[in-house]
């Protein structure tokens, strides 16, 4: 019921008004407008309870983008946004200061790890200060980690491959959407395996097993374009969706997991 009201103006109004005609209403009156001037000061507009409630009005507008903000805020922090920044930069300088030829397959290989990273850090006992409060509300656990998790997306996916693109080709190593599918199948494996040990352990779990993975070919001197094995041809991309789809659906089987507290 309290998840359809969120949704729902009329209902929502409705229960406002025989709330706050009872004989709670006062004490309640006087307790949200003592916690809302102590925690934040809000305009006239954010302050008209009734244009809210009801879904009309710029105060709606209003807030749902301030509620909107509250569910992707900690997934766009700004460590982690700083750390996107750099990857791309230091990319960047390879190729075009530092004369490296494979500067696309070190960015190519750490891609992956930028979404796995930002789940990580935007969800959980150790990332948000106010999960505990978060996973106690009906729009709390997986449905939040979901929200949070396509933030992230939305911000890696069109920056890194438009970053990989700019970069100088290598010979024998696929494009710059090739990460895609491998930077999806890890953010829901991610979040699979969040559902067991918490997010952060999965991150750094499966995010560490990618390195090894990766790291050998590019340290071993056998230059970029051995990581081609990584992400090129049908057959690997094809790899690469069959576990993002297994992946989705333990999530899915796993849903209910999300509304308990992570492990400490």
């Amino acid at each position: 019921m309290e998840k359809h009201v969120e949704n729902c103006g009329p209902c929502a109004a409705r229960v406002s008004a025989a709330v706050r005609t009872g004989r709670a209403g006062p004490a309640l009156a006087s307790l949200r407008a003592d916690l809302l001037n102590s925690v934040a000061p809000l305009s006239p507009a954010t302050r008209a309870p009734d244009a809210v409630t009801a879904g009309r009005g710029p105060a709606a507008v209003l807030g749902r983008g301030a509620r909107l903000w509250w569910a992707v805020g900690p997934a766009l922090r700004g460590s982690w946004l700083a750390a996107v920044a750099l990857v791309l930069t230091g990319a960047f300088a390879l190729a075009h200061g530092a004369g490296v030829t494979g500067a696309r397959g070190w960015l190519l290989a750490v891609s992956p790890l930028l979404p796995v990273a930002g789940v990580a850090a935007s969800y959980g006992r150790h990332a948000d200060p106010l999960y505990e409060i978060a996973a106690a509300t009906p729009v709390g656990g997986l449905r939040l980690l979901l929200t949070r998790t396509a933030a992230v997306l939305a911000l890696c996916l069109p920056v890194l491959t438009a970053g990989g693109a700019l970069l100088p080709p290598v010979a024998g190593l696929p494009g710059a959407a090739a990460w895609l599918l491998p930077g999806l199948a890890l953010t829901l494996a991610v979040l699979a395996l969040g559902s067991f040990v918490g997010c952060r352990a999965a991150a750094l779990t499966l995010g560490g097993g990618w390195l090894l993975a990766v790291a050998g070919p590019l340290l071993g001197g056998a230059g970029a374009a051995a990581l081609a094995p990584y992400f090129s041809g049908p057959a690997t991309q094809g790899a690469w969706a069959a576990a993002a789809v297994l992946c989705g659906g333990l999530l899915a089987l796993r849903r209910r997991s999300f509304d308990h507290l992570e492990p400490r």
